[in-house]
């Protein structure tokens, strides 16, 4: 296939995924609207955990991909192209293991908040 004919595909591709949300946005408000509902009242609800989550996420991954690098060069003699499954195992390993805290600590925080209110 020729770069220009697949350069128009990923184009129109693009364009036409672009319409389709658009499409379907304006057609979900037109049947809240219909429904006597309010549109505004179900935009995105604030994540006040969000920026833990991903932080946790990366940092969790992030220190997945060191520990791989330190065991390939050290225990395992490699150059990283033998060992790759190493390297995918731990940062899901530890990424996995960073949403684990950030869901433990997002239960606490609300436990903690309806201790507060009780009393």
């Amino acid at each position: 296939m020729e770069p220009s004919i697949a350069l128009t595909l990923v184009a129109l591709g693009l364009l036409a995924t672009v319409f389709g949300i658009v499409y379907l946005s304006n057609k979900e408000r037109m049947a809240m609207i219909e429904r006597g509902m309010d549109p505004r009242g179900f935009k995105a609800h604030p994540a006040p955990y969000k920026y833990l989550k991903w932080g946790l996420l990366l940092i969790g991954s992030g220190l997945g991909l060191f520990l791989a690098n330190i065991l390939d060069r050290t225990v395992f003699d490699g150059d990283g192209e033998k060992n790759v499954a190493i390297y995918f195992g731990l940062i899901a390993i530890f990424g996995g293991l960073g949403l684990v805290v950030s869901y433990r600590i997002e239960k606490k925080e609300v436990l903690d908040k309806e201790d507060y209110y009780k009393q």
